[in-house]
């Protein structure tokens, strides 16, 4: 583990990456246990506040997890794709809101992602990933439904659709490209959008997906990509001084 330390920035930033550098190349295995706070500060010659921060950030990145008692201490942690799903999540939106990312990039990406995973979804969805689409399809069809749950459900529906592809790694890939991307969209249209067309594109999408027939859901999420262009250039133009 490197215990070099630059004095003119952060420690205990600098600790946290010598101490994750050792856990993703694998010096430090999952469940071993780190030095006690007494010995890494010897070892990187700080303060033991300094090495109590570090370990703080690494367990904000579930990258350790703390143990009390005679045999407690720090440990490295079993990261899990459902664990690392927030962090995706939080990453992608802070990189949206603070940076000048066009209505139509994100889209563009967002459904580009999307397609990819739908050659999978045709051949691996379930009856459960089928039946949160179904389910979130009837909802969005209900009269009463707020603006804000009619966005939640085209959050799940979607996210379901990348599920059905039964795979972690896609589906970590894009929980950000539809938990950040999508609110952000409908942030922007769901003034403007017809809640049946939105209704009648998923059913084609889930219709599709349950006939095991990739070109079919293909199709209607291309279809649903240039409503969703469509929509968002007429509000922008709408919002244009004259």
């Amino acid at each position: 583990m490197k215990t070099d330390t630059d004095k003119k920035s952060d420690l205990s930033a600098q600790i946290a990456t010598a101490i994750r550098d050792a856990i993703v190349s694998g010096d430090m295995i999952v469940d071993e246990r780190l030095p006690s706070e007494a010995e890494l500060s010897e070892q990187f010659n700080v303060s033991r506040p300094t090495v109590r921060e570090a370990l703080k950030r690494l367990a904000a990145q579930s990258l350790i997890r703390t143990q009390r008692g005679a045999f407690g201490g720090a440990f490295v942690n079993r990261l899990s794709y459902e664990e690392a799903y927030g962090q995706q999540i939080t990453t992608a939106t802070l990189l949206l809101s603070m940076n000048a990312v066009s209505f139509e990039t994100a889209c563009e990406a967002r459904y580009a992602l999307e397609r990819a995973c739908t050659p999978l979804a045709a051949q691996r969805r379930d009856a459960d990933h089928l039946a949160t689409m179904r389910a979130e399809i009837h909802r969005q069809g209900q009269p009463g439904l707020s603006d804000e749950s009619f966005c939640a459900s085209d959050v799940t529906f979607h996210r379901a659709l990348v599920d059905c592809a039964a795979n972690p790694v896609l589906s970590y890939q894009l929980a950000g490209a539809v938990e950040a991307m999508q609110p952000l969209m409908n942030m922007i249209t769901f003034t403007a959008r017809s809640r049946s067309e939105i209704v009648t594109l998923h059913t084609r999408i889930a219709d599709a997906l349950e006939a095991s027939d990739a070109t079919a859901a293909e199709s209607a999420l291309h279809d649903l990509e240039a409503y969703t262009l469509h929509l968002g250039r007429d509000v922008m133009a709408a919002r244009r001084p004259a």
